[in-house]
């Protein structure tokens, strides 16, 4: 009974690990008997208990851990353990299926190992069951101790925080198994800083007072400890955590002096630094948020303080002009506050900060202050030099130096004003507001020393002076009218709708009037009464070959005071049109316009400044006539013979040169005979050798031996000019067709030509055919 007990447990022992060996992680070391269905019966199978060892074990090696067996137990089996720790870790006993230990197991390493059992023939070493795997679990004990995950934490905490104000949560753990109980209970505690923070049981730490100063202590230091829950302890279960406090705003500004003693002069420019004024603010940079203000001191509307946001300090400045004459030291109260500050911080005793401001006003040498800053005087215009306006300036120190005034020349409109000694402003000329409206004037004022001359102590003031308008230009036309009608054009036709615009201010309800200066034309003008007027035909009919263009003057009046009437012409053309009433053909007629009496004032000074030159060079013509006529010396006529810068007046010039020695040379003279008493001639006659015949020309050598007797009688003569001062160049070369190009030597007695028929080219030609007469006793006129 007791047989089939044991077979029938060993078959459920070898189902179960034939399914356990069917879903093994390592198949490749199944047999493939193991796959059979489980509906087989099992004849034989494996028989042991569930293995487990406990980690650590401080009895000495091997640790027994279990036994294996099988039902298919015979004298030639063995048993053996396959797998990564079998043979290293574990091992069996071959005959009895006993597991050993050979190595202190750890569960914080492996905490199970996986192997395969095996039953072989001795022999053969063939299976007698097939594999089956079995795990061996590490039971776990509490020999670890908690671990901080970080051996430094930093942290930050606002300053003056609430007790309790969590700062930093730090965290240790334990490798010990977490499914036993109490094997990973970590409990915290600080070795360091306990009196300032506190830690609890999930390892926050919390500010433990509220009266934690950053600017007493900024940075804390603290030691946690982790324990398990046997106690243990040790070094490794240590962490250190920095806590840095956080600055707030919590501290009032304080002055670090209780009065403050500034000395400036008088003339400092409104808005200039005149002095700072410091505080003292623990708190950092970004919290010191000082405001500073005047309270106290009847000048507090003298002075203003600003707050350098760099620096912290209060900037004193002058928002009005110092006088040292007037009030030589201000005295005046500044608190400094801080608006953002957190008023659960302070005491009611620093809630305010004052300190005391003295200023001292030095004396200045100033320059002279205009009464105003500027001035603007009226003055109609076409004034003949009146007072304009009076401008003042005085020395504000106490000497009371006198006062000088001059315009400066910015520009040429300047000069039509001038200044005198006490600020009177005149106006040199009549003003013209058509030309300038406006004029700006820059006065300058200079102290003046004990001898009245100017210091280097000047101010400027603008002055603006502005033309009032006259009624003094008369009304013209709105802009040049072309007017056209057509030869043929009808009565009633109309011709051109014209307007008027008046030079001078031109006031809300001016009314132009217009009129025709005479009615005896073609035209009439119609009044339309609102500043225009209508030019239409009167009769029609024009005669366009007598008169192309009508020249019809308008009257046009404005109701100014007083009244001023101008004459503009209007130039209307005669045209030629077509049966449509279309302009083919007109005359181009520039527009006319109105002349005002400044431009017929131009015109007349221009024929006057053209009549007067006239005058001028008639009178010297004259006078050069005279001085001709009454003869000239030989070295007067040598004077003028040499002179070539003056082009003279051509052929009609009869006046500016004696030419009598030039004819006496045509007329082929001879040589008076020279005597003692007489100088010899100025000019010698040139005398060409002979003419040989048409196309014959002189020999070169007769030519050239002319030529040196002649300078030699000029090279002997002393008293003579020299023989080129005619610039005669007689012989032109052998190779000259023309020969002598001169024309002192021609006369036209040997010319072949008759120049007799000049004389009917009527007066034109008549000073020509006198120069080329044939009659060689004929003076030549000039």
């Amino acid at each position: 009974m007791l047989r089939m007990l044991v077979a029938t447990l060993g078959t459920c022992l070898g189902l179960l690990a034939a399914a356990a060996a069917a879903t093994s992680a390592n198949p490749a070391q199944l047999d493939t008997s193991s796959m059979m269905s489980s509906h087989r019966r099992q004849k034989r199978d494996w028989i042991w208990n569930q293995m487990h060892i406990d980690e650590e074990k401080n009895t000495l090696l091997p640790h027994y851990v279990g036994k294996i067996k099988s039902s298919a137990n015979s004298k030639n089996a063995k048993y053996l353990l396959r797998g990564d720790s079998a043979g290293k870790v574990f091992r069996v006993d071959e005959k009895t299926g006993d597991v050993y230990a050979f190595e202190r197991l750890d569960r914080e390493k492996i905490s199970e190992y996986h192997l395969v059992a095996l039953i072989v023939d001795k022999n053969t070493n063939k299976n007698l069951e097939p594999p089956s795997s079995f795990t061996i679990k590490v039971h776990d004990v509490d020999d670890n101790l908690p671990v901080f995950t970080r051996q430094l934490f930093n942290a930050s905490v606002p300053e003056m925080s609430p007790a309790g104000t969590s700062v930093i949560r730090v965290t240790a753990v334990d490798a010990d198994d977490p499914t036993v109980a109490d094997h990973t209970t970590v409990m915290y505690h600080i070795r360091k800083g306990d009196d300032k923070f506190s830690i609890n049981d999930f390892g926050v730490i919390s500010t433990k007072t509220a009266h934690l100063d950053r600017e007493t202590q900024a940075k804390y230091e603290i030691v946690v400890e982790a324990r398990d829950a046997q106690g243990k302890q040790g070094e490794s279960g240590t962490a250190t955590v920095l806590v840095t406090l956080q600055d707030v705003n919590d501290n009032f500004p304080i002055f670090t002096q209780a009065k403050y003693t500034f000395a400036v002069p008088e003339d400092i420019r409104v808005g200039s630094p005149l002095g700072s004024v410091f505080v003292e603010d623990p708190d950092e940079p970004q919290n010191r948020m000082t405001k500073y203000s005047i309270v106290q001191g009847e000048y507090r509307d003298t002075f203003t303080i600003e707050t350098d946001p760099t620096r912290n300090e209060g900037i004193i400045k002058p928002i009005k002009p110092l006088d040292y004459e007037r009030i030589r030291q201000y005295s005046f109260t500044v608190e400094a506050t801080d608006p953002t500050i957190n008023l659960r911080y302070l005491s009611s005793s620093t809630a305010r900060n004052i300190t005391r401001i003295i200023i001292s006003v030095t004396d200045v040498d100033e320059p002279p202050v205009f009464q105003q800053p500027f001035y603007h005087f009226q003055l109609r215009e076409n004034q003949k030099k009146p007072l304009i306006g009076l401008v003042l300036a005085t020395d504000p120190d106490a000497a009371r130096h006198s006062i000088g005034y001059s315009i400066r020349r910015t520009s040429d409109k300047g000069q039509f004003f001038r200044i005198t000694k006490q600020g009177n402003i005149y106006n040199e000329k009549e003003l013209d507001r058509e030309i300038y409206p406006w004029y700006n004037l820059t006065v300058e004022a200079k102290e003046l020393d004990s001898s009245g001359n100017p210091t280097d102590k000047e101010s400027i003031v603008q002055v603006h002076i502005e033309v009032l308008d006259e009624n003094d230009n008369a009304p013209e036309f709105a802009q040049p009218y072309e007017p056209k009608v057509c030869e043929h054009a009808a009565p009633g036709q109309l011709v051109v709708r014209i307007s008027a615009i008046d030079k001078d201010i031109t006031p809300q309800d001016v009314r132009f009037r217009f009129s025709l200066s005479t009615e005896d034309s073609n035209f009439t003008l119609m009044d339309n009464r609102d500043n225009t007027a209508n030019i239409t035909v009167k009769y029609g009919q024009f005669d366009r070959e007598r008169v192309k263009v009508h020249f019809l003057p308008v009257l046009i009046s404005d109701n100014g005071r007083p009244s001023l009437t101008g004459t503009n012409t209007l130039a209307v053309a005669v045209c030629k049109c077509n049966e449509r009433g279309e302009f083919t053909f007109c005359e181009e007629v520039a527009p006319q316009v109105g002349v005002s009496i400044q431009a017929l004032v131009a015109i007349f000074l221009c024929i006057l400044t053209i009549m007067v030159i006239t005058l001028l060079i008639f009178l010297r013509r004259r006078l050069r006539k005279e001085a001709c006529a009454h003869g000239k010396s030989v070295p007067e006529i040598h004077e003028q013979l040499v002179t070539y810068d003056e082009e003279g007046g051509g052929e009609m010039d009869t006046t500016s040169y004696d030419v009598s020695v030039l004819n006496s040379v045509r007329r082929g003279g001879a040589q008076p005979p020279r005597t003692p008493d007489t100088r010899p001639p100025q000019y010698a006659q040139v005398q060409k050798p002979p003419r040989r015949g048409p196309g014959v020309h002189s020999a070169p050598g007769e030519m050239a031996a002319m030529i040196e007797v002649k300078k030699d009688e000029a090279d002997r003569d002393g008293g003579g000019p020299p023989y080129d001062t005619l610039h005669i160049y007689g012989y032109e070369g052998a190779e000259s067709i023309a020969e002598s190009l001169s024309s002192l030597g021609t006369d036209s007695s040997a010319s072949d030509i008759d120049y007799d028929f000049l004389n009917d080219w009527g007066p034109r030609f008549k000073m020509l055919a006198e120069l080329y007469s044939s009659d060689p006793r004929e003076e030549l006129l000039y």
